[in-house]
């Protein structure tokens, strides 16, 4: 079995001969590991691929792809009420590279191949109008708001046309940071209004060239999750045991929803001691995988402070069953 083809049975909820895994450093922590193995800089990859993967062996390769920015929005953006000017956006990156880059990597690895978007929608909002305007916009002028939701969305369809068709493309990761570690950052009924609509066109352009939909938000997101699997979302990351009853999330939508995270990055990776890390990480990993449905991963990248001796634990647990 292929590593694309052991993620993509894990997705599906099929028993797998071992569980995938997927453990990412942060940019700091890749600093880090990089001196410790010797490495003077980073070593360039195409694709925006994690020069370190190779060493953390995982079983899925996350790519950047063309996307679009913000470009020189006025003043009036930042302010406290909607503004008057236009939106002005810019594309990012080749596509013509691309393509020919991803069909070289297709040949190199059998790894699992994850487009990365990250932040494609509500993040993207704040970003232009800023956290607290933004919000107050949904408070004071819900109109404005789905109309910058919708510009949104309709920019990200155009990008994503260009990419969910390429064959070497397994999944799409979308989604933004709806939570805080206390609930929701806006009220479901609210974000039904205003989210779930362009969530849905980019799910069922994603679905319908036959990838899985990867989501990403972090918090207490648990009365969104209902929703994100009525709208047939594959897999949900990072499902923070800090703040979320991993143990209810698999009882409850583990049949329909895998899950990419789940081990404590607040206390257990950074503090405790090696025993403590492989402890835990073999408890996250026998709950949230069993029935297929779990990709093995910290519920946020690992950070600068990790001790090598805990990525080292988790990293032997993450590999137990390994050929």
């Amino acid at each position: 079995m292929t590593r694309r083809e052991l993620v993509t049975a894990a997705i599906e909820h099929r028993v797998t001969p071992r569980v995938p895994y997927n453990i990412r450093p942060d940019g700091d922590m890749q600093g880090r590991l990089r001196q410790r193995l010797g490495w003077a800089e980073p070593q360039a990859r195409s694709l925006g691929r994690l020069d370190l993967n190779d060493w953390l062996d995982n079983d899925v390769e996350m790519i950047a792809i063309p996307w679009w920015n913000w470009a020189d929005l006025g003043p009036d953006w930042r302010g406290p009420y909607p503004p008057a000017s236009r939106i002005k956006t810019i594309g990012t990156g080749s596509y013509i590279s691309f393509y020919d880059d991803l069909k070289r990597l297709r040949d190199e690895t059998d790894r699992y191949v994850l487009a990365m978007v990250y932040g494609s929608h509500f993040e993207k909002a704040y970003f232009a109008r800023g956290f607290g305007n933004f919000l107050m916009d949904i408070a004071g002028d819900l109109a404005f708001a789905q109309h910058l939701c919708r510009e949104i969305v309709d920019r990200n369809m155009t990008m994503l046309e260009q990419v969910v068709h390429c064959p070497e493309i397994d999944g799409v990761l979308l989604g933004s940071d709806w939570g805080s570690q206390r609930g929701e950052l806006i009220a479901p009924d609210v974000w039904d209004e205003l989210i779930r609509p362009g969530e849905q066109r980019e799910y069922d352009l994603v679905h319908a060239w036959g990838k899985h939909v990867w989501v990403h938000s972090c918090g207490k997101i648990d009365r969104l999750i209902p929703r994100l699997v009525e709208m047939g979302v594959d897999v949900l990351n990072p499902v923070q045991p800090e703040c979320m009853d991993l143990a209810a999330l698999k009882r409850d939508h583990g049949h329909k929803l895998a899950f990419w995270g789940g081990i404590n990055t607040q206390q257990l990776l950074p503090f405790g001691p090696p025993a403590a890390v492989r402890a835990a990480a073999r408890q996250t990993r026998d709950l949230l995988a069993a029935g297929g449905g779990y990709i093995l991963a910290p519920a946020q990248d690992v950070q600068a402070d990790v001790p090598f001796a805990n990525l080292d634990a988790l990293l032997d647990v993450a590999r137990e069953g390994k050929a």
